[in-house]
């Protein structure tokens, strides 16, 4: 597997966190560093604890796959934040050949892979008592494209804003310390361009939205994943 070239558009996987979750806790031990072994333990919920493992696992086989190297052997830091400059902005692989990202959202995860900065998002539809919660903190106009539909459309309109607008902001290294009403990314089909990024929509299953994000229009067309079924 050939890590991504200047000008190649991300690589994006998906991996279904329940049916790959025993491998991925037999795998764990030995492959997730301190950190990543401290975090897991830290999740109260066993299905939250296990997506994270998948995740993680998933993360560093593909890394290592493409960097030449075994999965425990890759060293996973943190990018400088671009607001404060203390060291919790993008993850990011201490060899500096591969710019990656990982959302996780029920039993579906992402992953990007790109050879330029990257963010890339997946959300669960959310309830309609929740969509209208998380409707408070969006940009003004995407809060009024959302008050404008049906209602039975809003909760997977929602979905789609959060994910184009966290696949942003993890790629410009911000995350969530960025105020989610400042940018908008909005709800309308096609790619968004937000301060010389683009944002697209990737085609996930039913019930989730997912985004990545990129500089200067790399990722093109509406991209489809490569399923876990090929990733493993």
């Amino acid at each position: 597997m050939r890590p991504p070239a200047p000008g190649d558009p991300p690589a994006l996987w998906t991996v279904d966190a329940a049916r790959h979750a025993a491998p991925a806790a037999l795998a764990a031990p030995a492959v997730l560093d301190d950190e990543e072994r401290r975090r897991a333990a830290g999740f109260r919920r066993e299905h939250d604890r296990a997506t994270y493992v998948v995740a993680h696992v998933a993360l560093r086989m593909l890394l290592g796959a493409q960097l030449g190297l075994a999965p425990q052997c890759v060293t996973l830091v943190r990018e400088a934040c671009p607001l404060c400059r203390k060291a919790h902005g993008r993850p990011a692989v201490a060899e500096g050949r591969t710019h990656f990202s990982l959302a996780h959202s029920g039993r579906l995860v992402l992953l990007a892979f790109a050879a330029e900065p990257v963010g890339a998002d997946a959300e669960e539809v959310p309830s309609a008592r929740a969509a209208a919660e998380i409707a408070g903190v969006l940009h003004p106009r995407e809060a009024a494209e959302l008050g404008g539909l049906p209602a039975a459309e809003r909760p997977r309109a929602c979905a789609r804003i959060w994910a184009r607008k966290e696949a942003y902001l993890k790629g410009i290294g911000t995350g969530l310390a960025r105020d989610p009403t400042l940018d908008y990314l909005g709800a309308a089909p096609g790619p968004v361009e937000v301060a010389r990024w683009q944002v697209v929509d990737v085609d996930v299953p039913p019930g989730f939205a997912a985004a990545v994000a990129s500089p200067s229009g790399k990722p093109g067309a509406r991209p489809r994943p490569r399923p876990d079924r090929k990733g493993r």
